[in-house]
């Protein structure tokens, strides 16, 4: 007997999610047909929705597929990852549409070649955009997400953003042939340089290295460094974030870091603090919090400096995690007239 769905349930699975699991559970010999009738895009579309899918209790996949009910009964769950999409593409696609599907979709957040577009700095992709032809720029931006075409065009010269815009008024259907070009030239002269050229500097990486060192050890390993390499010692120095910074942040960023740190963790980096880094974090909190918060850092007793350095390393890494997450911002320690997230 068919469980029964409460609506609700129903309504945590968006229509694209929906279609995903009967793809998934049509499998290749019965879903065949319908995957030739879709096109590169939905196929995209729907392959993403299935690889970042997770699990579909079994019940759910009855009600979907009320005529497979008794192929589907015996089902547990069904779990969809980039490992199943591909497989169950494999014999249904051909070869290099498998392989762009897969890149798309195992690219940031399966995100399509539009969606990383719509990602580059406006001034970035203007600056390359200007040197094309207006068709192809009108192309290129209707793709675009509308609030991204505006500051692209808002950073092209007047002139040329005028005459795009009255291309993309004109804008006939365009043939897939000319799309799938302009995205191979794309990928090919653009995001592939864009890319080098954002290359990570490897004293960043090193200055995230030294983040996670104990403060002896990255004080002895940077004094050895000055000896040998006194000037990338100093470039080290200059693009570490450590615990002394956080005492920049903006108060709505204390309040979010307060808010996301482990207690006892807090409670150990602030005990070694300095008493103006503690009252920055104790007036991010409420009274009772703060009390609380108090009472835990004089509960501990003594504690090695070794734990409270750990514990602000902690609190480091968790505000740039926010950062990440784009949360909160992070004063530069390269520029202090700038904000990065």
């Amino acid at each position: 007997m068919q469980q029964l769905i409460e609506p609700s349930e129903l309504k945590k699975f968006s229509g694209m999610q929906r279609a995903a699991a009967l793809m998934l559970a049509l499998g290749k010999e019965n879903g065949a047909l319908i995957w030739q009738q879709l096109g590169i895009d939905e196929v995209k579309e729907l392959s993403t929705t299935m690889a970042q899918l997770g699990r579909v209790p079994a019940h759910i996949v009855e009600h979907l597929l009320v005529l497979f009910s008794s192929e589907v009964s015996t089902i547990s769950s069904l779990h969809g990852s980039f490992e199943t999409t591909e497989r169950l593409l494999e014999g249904i696609l051909p070869d290099d549409k498998l392989k762009e599907v897969m890149e798309d979709i195992r690219g940031p957040s399966g995100r399509t070649m539009w969606d990383k577009l719509s990602n580059v700095s406006e001034t970035v992709l203007a600056a390359f955009l200007k040197n094309e032809y207006p068709q192809t720029v009108a192309v290129i931006l209707a793709k675009l997400k509308p609030e991204h075409c505006a500051r692209v065009l808002s950073a092209l010269p007047r002139d040329f953003a005028i005459d795009v815009i009255q291309r993309m008024l004109r804008m006939e259907p365009v043939q897939r042939e000319i799309v799938l070009e302009i995205e191979n030239t794309l990928k090919n002269e653009f995001m592939t340089n864009l890319s080098r050229s954002q290359r990570k500097d490897p004293h960043e990486s090193m200055a995230d290295v030294f983040n996670a060192f104990d403060r002896a050890t990255e004080e002895a390993i940077l004094g050895a460094l000055d000896a040998r390499a006194p000037d990338s010692a100093e470039r080290i120095r200059a693009l570490m974030f450590t615990f002394d910074d956080l005492a920049n942040l903006m108060p709505a960023a204390i309040a979010a870091l307060v808010k996301n740190a482990d207690k006892r963790q807090m409670a150990l980096a602030l005990k070694g603090a300095p008493e103006e880094m503690r009252a920055i974090f104790l007036a991010a909190m409420t009274e009772r919090a703060a009390k609380m918060l108090r009472e835990d850092m004089a509960s501990m007793g003594p504690v090695r400096a070794r734990e409270c350095e750990e514990a602000q390393g902690g609190l480091v890494r968790l505000a740039k995690l926010l950062a990440d997450r784009g949360e909160i911002v992070l004063v530069d320690p390269k520029d202090d007239e700038t904000m990065i997230i």
